[in-house]
């Protein structure tokens, strides 16, 4: 069956969805030690939640970019990811979504969260025909992650190092069966209308 260009892939459960983030050690270890982030992660700036394993690992080089080292599995509500969805706006205009390029540009700008579509990656990083969401939070809705939506936070950067030795080995299929199983996230559909065209 042919992937939809636009579809949120996750690991989630009945009530809560896996996102992936990366961050510098300074950051990264207190707040898999203690379950939420540090005084250092300041709520007020734009942070982006990234659903997909394998675009998390792009972004990051598996974890080795410098800032990035230690890349984060945090496991929130599915009420507070739909929340986000549902106050979102896409993070560029789109021609026939928006009515037009004055009322997309006040959206953004009173909006708490915006998402953005990229290509989604295979094992060698290479983009895919089809899309993967980033969610990008700030303002209400950084607050709310942060302080409501997290139900636990864990270090997956040893499964990044495991998974990427296995590509630069060769070993695609051992490497495939550690990857997180992301499925559709279920009610996807209805929340993404106005996020894509």
């Amino acid at each position: 069956m042919e992937e939809p260009l636009h579809r949120i892939r996750a690991l989630h459960t009945v009530s809560t969805i896996t996102v992936y983030q990366a961050y510098s050690p300074e950051i990264g270890l207190p707040a898999i030690r203690d379950g939420r982030f540090p005084a250092a992660w300041r709520p007020g700036r734009m942070t982006w939640i990234k659903p997909s394993f394998m675009w998390m690992m792009y972004r990051s080089g598996w974890g080795t970019k410098e800032g990035q080292e230690t890349v984060l599995a945090v496991e929130i509500t599915r009420d507070g990811f739909d929340w986000a969805l549902r106050h979102a706006c896409l993070s560029s205009y789109v021609r026939g979504l928006h009515p037009d390029r004055g009322t997309w540009q006040r959206d953004l700008k009173w909006a708490p969260a915006r998402v953005q579509w990229d290509p989604e990656r295979d094992l060698h990083l290479r983009p895919l025909p089809h899309r993967s969401l980033q969610l990008g939070l700030s303002g209400e809705a950084s607050s709310r992650y942060a302080d409501d939506w997290i139900v636990s936070i864990s270090d997956v950067t040893p499964l990044a190092n495991e998974i990427h030795a296995l590509v630069r080995g060769g070993e695609l299929d051992s490497a495939t069966r550690l990857l997180p199983q992301e499925r559709g996230y279920p009610s996807g559909e209805e929340l993404l209308t106005h996020l894509h065209a």
